[in-house]
């Protein structure tokens, strides 16, 4: 098997069950194939040769063993054995005559390879029987046998007696021929299913490769389709369940495009709108906010009848210049047109100027150290701050306490106040776009992108904003937490932000 079939195997899950599953059904079928050849060929081959040897012996104890006298000697009985031994069956032969009542005499073909010690006692013990002769058993003594082994080479032992009083005989004979043909047939077996296993694992190799090329293809085009192209289509062959699979993909990735190339044109001409309309307030809104800083500066010689008129045209006009400021700032974060310039920022310095642009020296404790510097965009990290003390002194109440340390690579700063808290049901949506808790408060002077444009502006830097309500020791809500964080050297950041604005500009063009 070639390393590169070794890869995949451990690459593909499938492919390698695949590989497993032949395998194992082909050395269950070799093996079952193989043992029951080897046990069939085993069984008719020693019984083969076992029926031929104690054929022939039997014959031999009738022709020869039968027509010694009642008192055989020991030569009798010696050159009895060695004339049954000189068959073509190849086995030795023991005699056991009586020379006298009760003293046995025995004559071996080859005393120095079969002795009376090599036949079991069971088997003596069988031949000596004997046994009532009946219609159903005509013959008082019986051929028996069986297979011992000696130094490690199987033997056939086989023993009868001459009915009448006659000799008992016995017959040795080896199976190591026998043995080594069957031993040749193992290794043979052995070895054909083990080519029977490498060919199945090869088979399944090829139904693999058949088979997964096809879902390889289906995967590979649908991370096409997820990284963005969704022209991605696949050609279709055959009439099987993949070629069906591989229609539905494509009417699915069809589909896709079709819904997304929709929605993306609903989105851009959304996000053209909020433009066009932002754009088109701000000629307008600049001559009313000129005229409301007229009015405001006029506005304690005003009849006190319209004064509180004016001083709500006056925040109301703000309030809309604010909005549209922000709708400005939300369409470019979502044309991807949002740039990060960076300088080195001493962090206590700029938040001290933030609350001081704001007068909200007196509301705020500032813990801060000296020193710390940081390459990050000062504009965006002021409408951070803006956004995360505005929001705390306008729902939370002052005091609000400014926290600032590093960790690691990071920059946190932590904005906390001491009001009632946010809602748990609140909190997932607290930098969601025009997300207001508006059952507690149903008419709020913000228009509801604060804090989303402060969660954009933290991401553009690859930084984070996490909201949460800050336990006091008596278990007891006891304000809100916003923590801030910004990595200390955004540079990086600011080469893949500018990286991914050239690639899409080469692609629209």
């Amino acid at each position: 098997m070639s390393k590169g079939i070794v890869t995949r195997l451990r690459l593909s899950s499938l492919r390698l069950r695949l590989v497993v599953v032949f395998a194992l059904v082909a050395l269950t079928a070799a093996v079952a194939a193989s043992g029951i050849a080897y046990w069939l060929n085993r069984e008719a081959v020693l019984t083969r040769t076992q029926d031929g040897a104690l054929n022939d012996f039997r014959q031999e104890m009738q022709n020869r063993a039968a027509t010694l006298p009642l008192r055989p000697t020991q030569e009798d009985l010696r050159r009895t054995a060695e004339l049954m031994a000189t068959g073509s069956a190849n086995y030795q032969v023991l005699l056991l005559g009586e020379r006298d009542a009760g003293k046995p005499i025995v004559g071996a073909s080859d005393p120095d390879d079969f002795t009376l010690a090599d036949v079991p006692r069971p088997l003596r013990e069988a031949v000596d029987t004997e046994r009532p002769v009946t219609e159903a058993n005509p013959y008082p003594y019986h051929l028996f046998w069986q297979r011992t082994e000696r130094n490690g080479t199987p033997y056939l032992v086989g023993g009868t007696r001459i009915d009448g009083g006659g000799p008992a005989g016995y017959m040795f004979k080896s199976l190591a021929a026998e043995k080594a043909d069957l031993n040749s047939l193992a290794w043979s077996l052995g070895i054909a299913t083990a080519l029977a296993v490498a060919g199945s694992v090869l088979l399944a190799q090829v139904a693999a490769t058949t088979v997964l090329r096809p879902v390889h293809r289906l995967g590979e085009a649908a991370k096409q389709l997820g990284e963005g192209k969704l022209d991605t289509r696949l050609r279709v062959t055959g009439a099987d369940e993949l070629a069906d699979l591989t229609r539905t993909f494509n009417s699915a990735a069809e589909s896709l495009q079709k819904k997304v190339a929709d929605m993306s044109a609903r989105e851009e001409s959304s996000r053209r709108f909020v433009a066009d309309m932002s754009h088109e307030l701000r000629t307008p809104l600049t001559a009313l906010t000129a005229v409301t800083e007229v009015l405001e500066d006029e506005q304690d010689s005003l009849d006190p009848m319209i004064a509180p008129a004016v001083a709500l045209v006056v925040s109301e006009t703000r309030r809309l210049n604010d909005l549209v400021e922000n709708l400005m700032e939300v369409t470019r974060f979502d044309a991807g047109t949002a740039r990060l310039v960076l300088d080195e920022v001493d962090i206590a310095d700029q938040i001290t100027a933030c609350i001081d642009a704001r007068a909200w020296l007196d509301a705020v404790d500032l813990d801060a150290e000296r020193g710390i510097v940081a390459p990050l965009d000062p504009r965006r990290l002021d409408v951070i701050l803006a956004n995360l003390i505005g929001n705390a002194l306008k729902h939370g109440g002052s005091p609000v306490r400014v926290s600032v340390r590093t960790e690691d690579d990071e920059l946190v700063i932590a904005v906390r106040d001491h009001g009632p808290g946010i809602p748990e049901e609140v909190l997932p949506h607290v930098f969601d776009r025009f997300y207001k808790a508006s059952a507690s408060r149903p008419r709020s002077d913000g228009s509801g992108l604060g804090l989303s444009i402060a969660m954009e502006n933290a991401l553009i830097h690859g930084g984070s904003i996490t909201a949460a309500n800050s336990v006091g020791e008596d278990g007891a809500v006891d304000g809100a937490v916003f923590v801030l964080r910004l990595p200390l050297d955004a540079s990086g950041i600011t080469r893949e932000v500018q990286t991914r604005s050239s690639q899409g500009e080469v692609e629209e063009a």
